[in-house]
């Protein structure tokens, strides 16, 4: 919440053992001894969806939390410890009868989180000039429960099948076989009504779907003069594994002749829900690439002024996102039994920009206890209108922080941020407009010793 309170800039003053996160460098900034900082964060979003002629379909997940511990001890020339970090996480939650359920009377929902184990070590040059670097354990997580209407899964077909594959694409022996029961067992007006992604689980924490890797930071600070200090570090790609589950559900509403699919007589065509059950793997997804340089100004004994621009690297790690689902030897459903051992590659397309961002901020020490803090952060979104989708509409620009700090004893401090983003909305290639603004805080407690 040091740097959160001041629009997020921390590239270039210590902002405590948060520079794991931001630059490690700023560790050797610290006093001598050791640090240990208690946190919790709340992201808010406020998220709306709307379809001319649909009801608004409204959001009801609003509150994420996102706790962290850091310890660093600074010896000498040497600052180093452990970190445990969220990196991000959020989600969307909407209703079952929303148009965004497009008919299948299941919620729809989304949670992704990402968390970091670091191990950080800083070295001072000298007086002037610090190095680090940190090694990131990295682990990812996500709850899915889509769902696509007949028409946008349609459109991910093959064009063989009748598609044009503009959102997306679908292939597999899955698709092979169902779209090889059309014009017999399946209606040829219409073979498909809807068709639902779903793993779940009931976790604050961790999404059932689950993959981790390996990660690293750089960084330097150098203090120019009195009151000059700059910074800069680079966040190296994630190297993930694809995120797993073997609780995946794949579901199909199809409009099926029940006799002729049991080798018998016509009895004509009535929609059929079918269960498959199987193994789940988002693949290829990572956190991107970040660089950034920044710079800190001690105005005067009570003020001090940072600025940070960092570039993130969305367009590698985003352009896609991918499923590969594996369907079960057994099916529970004996309508899903034809397709046991069978395979269903989805690939919907996001390809989202690389982004830019400006951080600015200003710290106030107010008295010898108090430490007040203003701050703004500003980008543009990188999701490109056309693909946005509404269960991750990350499409927030701008954010008007301010926080502040008190000095409770000579070993013990509080200090909270609190983060306000006004809404965005923005429409996809599908008709759906997304409105997203959040209210975010944080506290944390630090001891010293």
């Amino acid at each position: 919440p040091i740097a959160g309170g001041m629009g997020g800039a921390a590239f270039a003053y210590d902002n405590g053992t948060a520079a794991v996160m931001n630059n490690p460098a700023t560790l050797g900034m610290m006093e001598e001894g050791s640090r240990l900082d208690v946190a919790v964060g709340s992201l808010g979003p406020d998220i709306s969806s709307a379809m001319d002629g649909m009801p608004d379909a409204d959001s009801s997940a609003t509150a994420f939390y996102m706790p962290a511990v850091g310890w660093v001890k600074r010896r000498g020339a040497l600052a180093y410890g452990v970190g445990v970090f969220a990196q991000g996480g959020m989600g969307t939650e909407y209703d079952a009868n929303s148009f965004l359920a497009a008919g299948s009377n299941e919620t729809v929902r989304s949670e992704v989180g990402l968390g970091r184990f670091l191990i950080p070590l800083s070295y001072r040059v000298n007086d002037r000039f610090n190095i680090a670097g940190s090694l990131d354990y990295v682990w990812a997580s996500m709850d899915l429960k889509m769902a696509l209407s007949g028409a946008q899964f349609g459109d991910m077909l093959a064009p063989a099948y009748g598609g044009t594959q503009e959102y997306g694409t679908t292939s597999g022996s899955m698709v092979d076989s169902m779209m090889g029961m059309v014009g017999t067992a399946l209606d040829p007006t219409g073979p498909v009504n809807w068709a639902r992604f779903d793993f779940s689980n009931n976790s604050a924490f961790l999404g059932e779907a689950y993959g981790n890797g390996f990660a690293g930071k750089l960084g330097f600070t150098y203090r120019i003069g009195s009151r000059w200090t700059v910074g800069a570090t680079y966040h190296a790609k994630t190297r993930l594994g694809d995120m797993t589950t073997g609780n995946a559900k794949v579901s199909m509403n199809v409009n099926m002749d029940l006799g002729l699919a049991g080798g018998g007589a016509s009895t004509g065509y009535t929609a059929v829900a079918i269960p498959v059950s199987g193994k789940i793997s988002v693949k290829n997804f990572q956190w991107p690439e970040t660089y950034g340089i920044g710079a800190a100004f001690q105005a005067t004994d009570r003020i001090m002024i940072a600025a940070d621009v960092k570039r993130i690297g969305w367009a590698s790690v985003m352009k896609n996102f991918e499923m590969s689902f594996v369907a079960d030897a057994t099916q529970a459903n004996p309508l899903a039994a034809g397709f046991a051992g069978q395979t269903l590659d989805a690939v919907m397309f996001q390809d989202w920009e690389d982004q830019t961002v400006i951080a600015l901020g200003a710290s106030f020490q107010t008295t010898e206890e108090l430490v007040l803090r203003v701050g703004y952060n500003g980008s543009t979104n990188p999701v490109p209108d056309k693909y946005l989708n509404p269960l991750f509409p990350a499409t927030i620009e701008n954010n008007y922080t301010f926080g502040g700090g008190y000095e409770i004893n000579s070993s013990s401090s509080v200090n909270a941020s609190f983060t306000y983003s006004p809404e965005v909305s923005a429409t996809s290639g599908q008709g759906v407009t997304v409105s997203h603004s959040q209210i975010n805080w944080q506290v944390m407690y630090s001891h010293l010793f």
